[in-house]
């Protein structure tokens, strides 16, 4: 039914009937339906001989085949036919004729209200009810009969009702078609083509009909009734060109962020659920900053765990359909991170090589960074503040208005974004706070050294730790010096760390260094550890039999943490004490690590 009709030539019944079908068909309340049902315009059919058409539950439009009305007339004739489906009336009931005409009566007042089209003059009676259904209706009719003044409107004459019942559900093709919802799509249109003829973006109503396609209603829905994503998705294009999206090998959709472009090939054939689904997707991407958050983790992989976490959380909301390609979705990822899946399947790359996300085997949906934006050229708000911005705000309103669930991983993901990052060496203060708390001061009389002191004769009190509580007060440092450690990088860490060891009354630090082999350098004061480093570059880093060493040695405490720093070259490694791992920021691990990581840049 995509195409429009043609009238054969001399055949003024049937010029007429198209003239009034194509009313309907560009009316956008009803081209939903329409689109969906199969007229049927022959003799023969089941229209009676002194009626107008009639319609089946399963979508056939059997139209009289010679009678010569109006084209108002006609597109009055069809959109009742049609309302019948829309608005849920077959039902099975005990009389027929009089449910029939309880509805009868219910869509001749919805269309005497909207003025669409003209009455047929044998349809023209006096609309005189009270009731506030039809379902009130029908029980009244069958308390107290159909009255006189409400009879005769329906388009079937009135021998028989509109309504053919015994017919399957499914539609002409054999789908089963959801004839309520279908209507409630068409109400949506006209409603947002009314509002566009008021604003003068369109012309008439349903002008610009052709043009909402499932994408584009989709991205109306966000906008208008979906306030955590709405802002973003306002802020985005939707390109739905399959020519592009062959070129850029989308096979389903794809985001730029920096372009604010959402590619949706109309090739996959999502439905307007699945849309949602796959928009909701792409924008938690942005909004989410997780190109960004890459920090020079392998991109395909990175997008992958992404996917993994965003599916989970929109098939927990329920928010759109899952699609049946391009959707990675696992429940027993449910609740990790992207970094801790991340950590997870990059130990097996070839593996996840392979699968494919919404724009195919081995691409990420997450598109790399193209020409700059008004952010990157203007005074403008960042690209970074503007999506967090958007995303935090559409946050505090979905939760105000009450507009569906949210995960609280969600919810905590958004917060902590709206949050400034905390630096990796407060992360690190952070961590020497687990383990040294600070020492309890007592007062001493004991003389100080004379070189430290010009009046050593002169006792003065002093606070110091009290005696005993720096023992067992140390850790291990576990240090990759081989030639793949970037020297700049190094001292930086452990100018850091022998700060945070003096701050803390670390006296002593047990070290030890790694490349090809291992070099113990027993404990060492924190300041002198910078001063000791020599970056030897004999090839290849082996860290486990340093940390053997330690977890082995008599001399170092049983509960002492070990920090290893290292470039991430190293092999996978077994550590049964508590640990955490200091590496280049963009560096990562070959294996999924149980300590912290903390990236120093």
């Amino acid at each position: 039914m995509g195409k429009k009709k043609i009238a054969p030539q001399n055949d003024i019944a049937y010029e007429k009937y198209v003239r009034g079908y194509n009313i309907i068909k560009q009316h956008p309340m009803f081209s939903p339906l329409l689109s969906h049902v199969h007229d049927v315009r022959r003799k023969g059919n089941l229209c009676p001989e002194n009626g107008w058409a009639v319609i089946t539950r399963n979508g056939y439009l059997h139209v009289h085949p010679t009678r010569r009305g109006d084209p108002l007339e006609w597109a009055y004739v069809i959109a009742h036919c049609l309302l019948h489906l829309g608005l849920g009336h077959f039902h099975d009931k005990d009389d027929t004729i009089k449910w029939n005409t309880a509805c009868d009566c219910f869509i001749a007042r919805f269309l005497s209200d909207m003025k669409l089209g003209r009455a047929p003059s044998d349809l023209q009676y006096a609309i005189d009810f009270s009731a506030p259904s039809e379902e009130r209706l029908y029980n009244d009719f069958i308390e107290k009969g159909i009255p006189s003044s409400l009879t005769g409107f329906g388009t079937a004459g009135l021998t028989c009702g509109d309504m053919i019942m015994a017919q399957e559900k499914t539609d002409w093709s054999g789908r089963k078609i959801d004839w309520v919802d279908c209507f409630a799509k068409g109400l949506s249109m006209a409603v947002t083509s009314a509002i566009n003829v008021a604003a003068g973006h369109e012309p008439f109503l349903g002008a610009d009909k052709e043009c909402l396609t499932p994408a584009v209603r989709a991205k109306n829905w966000f906008i208008s009734s979906y306030p955590l994503l709405g802002a973003l998705a306002a802020s985005f294009t939707i390109i739905e060109d399959p020519v592009i999206c062959t070129r850029m090998d989308i096979s389903v959709a794809a985001v730029n962020a920096y372009m604010r472009e959402i590619y949706m090939n109309p090739a996959a054939g999502l439905d307007l659920y699945e849309c949602r689904f796959v928009m909701a997707h792409e924008l938690l991407h942005v909004g989410l900053r997780h190109q960004a958050r890459c920090q020079g983790r392998d991109p395909y992989l990175w997008n992958v765990s992404c996917d993994y976490v965003i599916n989970g959380w929109l098939v927990e909301m329920a928010l759109g359909e899952l699609p049946k390609i391009g959707t990675l979705y696992d429940p027993e990822l449910k609740g990790l991170s992207a970094e801790t899946i991340y950590d997870r399947i990059a130990v097996d790359i070839r593996t996840f090589r392979k699968l494919a996300t919404l724009r195919g085997i081995g691409l990420g949906d997450i598109l790399e960074k193209d020409t700059p934006g008004w952010w990157a050229i203007g005074n403008g708000v960042s690209l970074d503040d503007f999506y967090r911005r958007s995303l935090s705000q559409g946050l505090s309103y979905h939760e105000e208005q009450g507009r569906g669930y949210i995960p609280a991983v969600l919810i905590e993901e958004i917060r902590a974004l709206s949050q400034p990052p905390v630096p990796w060496d407060v992360e690190l203060a952070q961590w020497f706070d687990n383990y040294f708390s600070p020492l309890e001061k007592v007062r001493s009389y004991a003389r100080p050294s004379r070189r430290q002191s010009s009046t050593p004769d002169i006792p003065r009190p002093r606070w110091i730790p009290a005696a005993g509580s720096e023992e067992g007060r140390t850790y291990g440092v576990i240090l990759d010096t081989s030639g793949s450690m970037d020297r700049s990088l190094l001292a930086k860490a452990l100018g850091t760390i022998a700060s945070y060891s003096i701050s803390r009354d670390v006296p002593f630090v047990r070290v030890v260094f790694c490349d090809a082999a291992t070099y113990d350098q027993g404990y060492m004061a924190p300041e002198a550890i910078a001063e000791s480093v020599k970056v030897k570059g004999r090839g290849g880093t082996i860290l486990q039999p340093g940390i053997d060493l330690l977890e082995k040695a008599e001399d170092f405490p049983k509960e002492g943490p070990l920090l290893i720093i290292t470039d991430g070259y190293c092999e996978p490694l077994r550590i049964h004490r508590d640990h955490a791992f200091l590496i280049p920021k963009g560096n990562n691990l070959p294996f999924m690590p149980k300590g912290k990581v903390f990236r120093f840049s």
